[in-house]
């Protein structure tokens, strides 16, 4: 199970950060073991890979959001964040968290399986 905090509304310039509580993986594995990700989708828009982190830490980044956004994990207490800053109108979205499982959309190498529900971040 993931389940998103933290969004809100924000205006042009602020700063916003999300977390991502992951529970329910089975015994011993954490999200050291696994890729997690973060992906967002506005009104009539396509849902979009916001940032990625490897289960060895590796980072990727939309390259509207590079230089912005940082994406985080803490393994023992299997948390994903997201740090944005500089956020900008066109960051209005609501923000998903997603894992690594079987049967989901591959991006940046990481098959995105479980998901949340989302938490919503507008930006005015």
């Amino acid at each position: 199970q993931l389940v998103e905090s933290g969004g809100g509304s924000v205006q042009q310039g602020g700063s916003l950060n999300v977390s991502c509580l992951a529970s329910g993986f089975t015994s011993g594995l954490t999200l050291e073991t696994k890729c997690m990700g973060w992906f967002r989708q506005a009104p009539g828009q396509e849902r979009e890979g916001v940032a990625h982190i490897a289960a060895d830490g590796r980072t990727n980044y939309a390259s509207s959001v590079k230089g912005r956004f940082t994406i985080s994990k803490d393994n023992d207490r299997n948390i994903l964040y997201l740090e944005m800053s500089e956020l900008k109108p066109e960051d209005t979205a609501t923000y998903y968290c997603a894992s690594e499982g079987a049967g989901g959309p591959w991006v940046w190498g990481c098959p995105f399986g479980y998901w949340g529900l989302g938490t919503q971040v507008t930006v005015s």
